[in-house]
């Protein structure tokens, strides 16, 4: 019997198609539309990396370290998500650990970089003090290599996948960038708190601002989502107890030495600015 070309892929195609299909993995989704990258992967890739899909078409919130992207991209692929239909790559705010990867992966998947206005002009200009890339006493020295941003994302703005809306939340504390991301009971918390109740490092070189933060955690407390999904660590039912005694911390931030310029005073100053009027001597 001959064969006409045809024919042949008729017969073919789906033996081809059915072999791809059982190579392609399974999608283990957190909740419908999510999936965090490090639980897909069975192994802590990074930062905790989401992809938000709806058909076809998917976005990534954070990409972590640019030694990480292949990986992800490669897990992604496996996934049976098409390349072509990133619809960009959200950056929740500049530091090393969460967009070191950034130019890498725009190039790998042809698409965008969304962020906040005050990220985006630290990640077009590769700024390594900011993102904590160079902290030269503890001999950090990373690259972080510069990454345009096309689309500038701020509170308010809504981010579309395919009939998905997510909601930008402007979370500043832990950087003046911190962006969050509402979609129905889930909020995409970033480095706003985690699970045990900490919080992204305060440092007054990073534009930490405690008192922003305090009011971030208000709003976050107040929300009426469920789940917060941060970008380190477990994923965790909001809590309103727990997140009132990390409010309850970060005042108490506010009056301490320890954090320099980022408390509002020192108390202890005042105390002593009066003994010395007094002549109050040591006990």
């Amino acid at each position: 019997m001959a064969w006409t070309l045809s024919a042949y892929n008729s017969a073919v195609s789906p033996t081809i198609s059915s072999r791809a299909r059982s190579l392609m993995l399974e999608r283990k989704p957190i909740f419908p539309n999510v999936i965090e990258l490090n639980l897909q992967a069975g192994h802590v890739i990074g930062c905790n990396v989401y992809l938000i899909y709806d058909a076809d078409e998917w976005i990534l919130i954070d990409v972590g370290y640019d030694e990480s992207v292949e990986e992800i991209v490669e897990l992604i692929r496996e996934l049976d998500f098409p390349l072509s239909k990133c619809r960009t790559l959200i950056a929740s705010h500049a530091d090393v650990d969460h967009g070191q990867g950034l130019a890498t992966a725009r190039q790998m998947l042809k698409t965008t970089v969304s962020a906040h206005p005050r990220a985006a002009k630290l990640l077009a200009a590769g700024d390594k003090l900011r993102t904590f890339a160079e902290i030269d006493a503890q001999n950090i020295h990373l690259e972080m290599p510069p990454v345009e941003v096309e689309n500038v994302i701020d509170e308010g703005s809504i981010i579309e996948v395919g009939s998905l809306k997510l909601e930008v939340w402007a979370t500043p504390g832990h950087a003046d960038s911190q962006l969050a991301f509402r979609l129905g009971d889930l909020l995409f918390s970033g480095d706003n708190i985690f699970r045990d109740g900490c919080v992204g490092a305060i440092d007054a070189h990073h534009g930490s601002d405690i008192a922003a933060f305090i009011r971030s955690l208000q709003r976050i407390r107040n929300s009426t989502a469920k789940w917060l999904l941060p970008s380190h660590g477990p994923i965790f039912r909001k809590d309103d107890a727990m997140i009132e005694r990390t409010i309850e911390r970060l005042r108490g931030y506010l009056h301490m030495a320890d954090f320099g310029t980022c408390a509002a005073d020192w108390p202890l100053m005042d105390q002593w600015e009066d003994e010395v009027a007094q002549g109050k001597m040591p006990d």
